[in-house]
Parts: C-alpha cells; sequence; structure tokens
C-alpha cells in the first residue's frame, strides 16, 4: 500500500494517505511570525489507533520537519511527539526557534 504525506495548508495539517485516501495520522500546526520569518508551532500528532506502531506518525513529522526547513521556518514543539522526534533527531534541532 503506497502512502504519502500530503501538506494541506489551508488546514495547517500534514497528512499521510493511504492509496484509498484514508488519513492514517497527521500533524497539525499553527504559524506565528511575520510572512518573511514563519515559525511553523505543532501542536497535536494523532495516528488512528489501529494503524498506531507503524512508524506512520514519525514519517509525517519527519516530512513537516523537512518542509519547514525548506521553507526556512523555524519549529516550536508543542506537542510531545513532534518535542521527542527532535530531541531523538538531533539533526532537526536547528529548526527549533
Amino acid at each position: 500500500m503506497s502512502r504519502d504525506v500530503v501538506h494541506d495548508e489551508a488546514a495547517t495539517t500534514y497528512r499521510l494517505v493511504a492509496e484509498d485516501g484514508e488519513t492514517l495520522s497527521h500533524a497539525d500546526y499553527d504559524v506565528e511570525g511575520p510572512v518573511d520569518a514563519p515559525v511553523m508551532v505543532f501542536h497535536h500528532t494523532f495516528t488512528v489507533p489501529h494503524h498506531r506502531g507503524n512508524g506512520y506518525a514519525e514519517k509525517v513529522v519527519r516530512a513537516a520537519l523537512d518542509d519547514a526547513r525548506a521553507r526556512s521556518a523555524q519549529v516550536v514543539a508543542t506537542c510531545w511527539f513532534v518535542a521527542g522526534f527532535i530531541r531523538d533527531h538531533p539533526e532537526y534541532a536547528d529548526l527549533l526557534a
């Protein structure tokens, strides 16, 4: 089953979506700061209970942080999962505001 992370800017969320369209996991954020120096505040990560344990949340968060880097955004992790991911993956620590 193919799974892609999609960014829905209007809904301020990154979603891992299965081929059948089901959202398996998502990471929600808000944007603060000026347009030329955005700060993405990640406040919630969720994986559908029967899909937990498959690394889906990690895939979503990694894609979201890679996108934040590409956008030259800083990150605030108020979500425990995102904070733990950054702690465990120091290559993303430079994104922290």
